[in-house]
């Protein structure tokens, strides 16, 4: 008995998947609209639909509301046991950063961020919100507050030259940090920062890092899952 034949979704995704493999369809390309697809290949939107749905859960496409379904670029990737430049992880790749400062101020602290932090509760600290870019597509979130006594000048850092990271290893060299990572989904602000769907699951890392006895900060980077993963390697 022969083999029977692929799905037509299948089949579509095929297609697709050839042409990005191939070159035809590079990292940003806009994917033609179901509707034209059903146009093209003479089968239902249903089976279209399924397709591109499927090929986004697989990585391969990015579909962004309102706008359209493009080609993926390739994952970048995070080193997970290390704290890292996002700026030079991006250029490392060859690609292009550059962020977008949404928030820089003076906050006191609360309950919460004064433990995460070591400071008394209502004493200065500093909250910076930067979304990074990698050729022009969002990539991480960096919700950042930052111990003002271990770094006064903080506020007067145009972050859009040099990343806090940077800057807070010059001012506070690193000794120490700790990373717990989650899987969560993005509010409405960090979708609409991020550009993604309300549904798309996210990468979350919550850092601390120290100089010496003294907690630097303590951050929330919120990577979207399509297009970010973390990499770790140990040893025993």
């Amino acid at each position: 008995m022969g083999e029977l034949p692929a799905p037509l979704y299948a089949r579509v995704k095929q297609m697709i998947v050839q042409q990005i493999q191939s070159g035809a369809w590079p990292p940003h390309h806009r994917v033609p609209s179901e509707s034209e697809l059903v146009s093209e290949l003479g089968v239902s939107r249903m089976t279209i639909n399924r397709a591109l749905r499927e090929l986004t859960n697989d990585g391969l496409l990015v579909r962004m509301q309102g706008v359209g379904t493009f080609v993926a670029e390739p994952k970048g990737q995070s080193a997970l046991f290390q704290v890292q430049n996002i700026a030079e992880e991006i250029q490392a790749r060859g690609h292009r950063h550059h962020c977008v400062v949404v928030r820089l101020e003076e906050e006191k602290a609360s309950a919460e961020r004064a433990l995460t932090l070591d400071v008394r509760e209502g004493q200065r600290v500093f909250h910076s919100l930067i979304v990074h870019f990698e050729n022009d597509v969002p990539v991480q979130i960096e919700d950042r507050y930052v111990n003002a006594a271990v770094a006064p000048d903080y506020l007067k850092q145009d972050f859009t030259g040099q990343t806090p990271f940077a800057y807070l290893t010059q001012v506070a060299p690193l000794s120490e940090g700790e990373h717990v990572v989650e899987a969560v989904l993005p509010d409405a602000e960090e979708c609409r920062l991020l550009n993604i769907d309300r549904h798309e699951p996210c990468l979350m890392i919550r850092r601390r890092t120290w100089s010496g006895r003294n907690t630097v900060t303590s951050a929330r980077l919120l990577y979207p899952g399509s297009r970010y993963r973390l990499e770790g390697r140990f040893s025993s």
